[in-house]
C-alpha cells in the first residue's frame, strides 16, 4: 500500500502531539464537571479558564470575551443569529460576501426568511472584495457586517484591518469567520477593530468537537440553546473541558511556532507552484498570489475532471481536496470559483492543496511526479 501522503490541511489537521499529551487527563483522571463544587471540578474549571487565557492572548482579547463552542459552525451561527437577533431594534440588514464558508452563508439565508435584510457583496477575479462596494452597501439600518478573515477555498486573505476601521467608524459590528486564518495569520482584535470572530480546534492541530467565538465586550448577541448557565450564560451545555483544554494548547503552539510553520509552509507552496508550472502545462493557480494563506495552492486544471484526478491520486496515497470539505458530495461548481469568474474550461478541474507543518519538499516531489503523469493520461484518454 502506497504511503499516505496529506495535502488537505485546510479540512482538518492530525492532533500535535503535544496537545494530546495536556488532553489525556481529562478524559480520565481529570474527569470533573467545571460546574460543580468539589476539587477535581475546580481543577476542571482551572483549566478550562488557563485554555480561555491562552486563545485571549493569541489574539490579544480579554478572557472574558472568550466563548467556547464545538466548532467554528456553531460559531459563526451563535455570532450572526445571536447578534442579529440581540440588536434587531436597531436594524435589520446584514452584508457579507458571495464567498462565504456555507456556515456564514446559510445562516444568512435562515434569518431572510426571518425577515432580515442581506446584501451579498461581490469579490474580484481573486477573491478579494472592494471597500467602496462596501462602503456603498451600508445602510442606516445596518447591524452586521460578516466576512471572513481567509478563504478555505483559495486562500484569498481580504483587507480585515480596512474593513474593521470602516465598520467600527460607522457604529456596526464586524464579525470574521477566522477558521483558516487563525494560527497562519497574525491576528490582533483591537488593532484590527474586530467586534466578533470565529475560530475552530481541528484546522490547527487541535481536536475536532471544539471551537470559540470570541466577543467584544460590550457587543450584545442573544444566546440559541438553553438549558444551562455556562459560558457566561451564552452557550449551554456541560463544558468540553479536554476539547477546551486542546485548544488552548493548539492556539498557544501555533503562535509561538508562528514565523518557523509559516516560513515552511510558504517555502513548500512556492516550490510546489514552480514545479507545476515547469511541468504541468495549462494550469492556474485561483486567489491571490500575494496576500493567501501561506500552505494554500488552489490549482485548476483545464479540460480535466476534478473528481477523476482526486480519485487517481488516491489510488497513489495522495489526500487533497476539490474544495471545502463541508461541501463534499454535492455536484454543483464551488460558489467561491464561480464568484470569481473562472472560466468554464477550468471550472470542473480544480483542486485544493494544502500544505502543514510535517509535509516535506520530499512529499512535494512525490505530488508533482504523480499530478504530471495522472494529468498526461487523462489529457490523452
Amino acid at each position: 500500500m502506497n504511503k499516505i501522503r496529506y495535502f488537505d490541511h485546510a479540512a482538518t489537521t492530525a492532533v500535535h502531539e503535544e496537545v494530546l499529551k495536556e488532553m489525556l487527563p481529562y478524559f480520565s483522571i481529570e474527569y470533573g464537571n467545571a460546574s460543580s463544587m468539589y476539587s477535581i471540578s475546580r481543577s476542571a474549571k482551572r483549566a478550562l479558564e488557563q485554555a480561555r487565557g491562552r486563545v485571549a492572548k493569541a489574539i490579544n482579547a480579554q478572557n472574558n470575551e472568550i466563548f467556547f463552542t464545538s466548532g467554528g459552525s456553531e460559531s459563526d451561527n451563535l455570532a450572526i443569529k445571536g447578534i442579529a437577533y440581540a440588536n434587531k431594534n436597531k436594524g435589520n440588514h446584514i452584508i457579507t460576501t458571495k464567498i462565504e464558508h456555507h456556515a456564514v452563508l446559510e445562516t444568512c439565508e435562515v434569518l431572510e426568511k426571518e425577515g432580515f435584510e442581506v446584501t451579498y457583496l461581490n469579490v474580484d477575479e481573486n477573491g478579494f472584495i472592494n471597500l467602496e462596494e462596501l462602503q456603498n452597501a451600508i445602510k442606516e439600518n445596518t447591524i452586521l457586517i460578516s466576512i471572513m478573515f481567509a478563504n478555505n477555498e483559495i486562500g484569498t486573505i481580504e483587507p480585515i484591518k480596512e474593513i474593521g476601521e470602516i465598520t467600527r467608524a460607522r457604529n456596526i459590528i464586524f464579525h470574521t469567520d477566522c477558521v483558516q486564518a487563525i494560527g497562519n495569520v497574525l491576528i490582533d482584535v483591537k488593532d484590527m477593530k474586530i467586534d466578533a470572530l470565529s475560530m475552530s480546534g481541528h484546522k490547527l492541530y487541535g481536536p475536532k468537537g471544539i471551537g470559540v467565538l470570541y466577543v467584544r465586550n460590550g457587543i450584545d448577541f442573544q444566546k440559541l440553546q438553553n438549558g444551562g448557565h455556562q459560558e457566561k450564560n451564552k452557550r449551554a451545555g456541560t463544558e468540553n473541558i479536554a476539547g477546551i483544554v486542546g485548544m488552548g494548547k493548539a492556539i498557544e503552539l501555533a503562535y509561538s511556532n508562528f514565523n518557523k510553520n509559516t516560513k515552511h509552509m510558504k517555502e513548500l507552496s512556492d516550490y510546489f507552484l514552480k514545479e507545476l508550472e515547469n511541468k504541468i502545462p495549462n494550469i492556474k493557480l485561483n486567489g491571490d498570489k500575494t496576500n493567501r494563506l501561506p500552505g494554500n495552492c488552489n490549482i485548476s486544471f483545464e479540460n480535466i475532471n476534478g473528481e477523476e484526478l482526486l480519485f487517481k491520486l488516491d489510488e497513489k496515497g495522495i489526500c487533497a481536496s476539490a474544495g471545502s470539505a463541508c461541501s463534499t458530495g454535492t455536484s454543483e461548481p464551488s460558489h467561491v470559483l464561480t464568484a470569481i469568474g473562472l472560466p468554464s474550461k477550468f471550472l470542473n478541474g480544480t483542486i485544493r492543496f494544502t500544505f502543514g507543518i510535517d509535509n516535506t519538499k520530499d512529499d512535494i516531489d512525490y505530488l508533482v511526479n504523480e499530478l504530471q503523469n495522472i494529468v498526461a493520461n487523462l489529457r490523452n484518454k
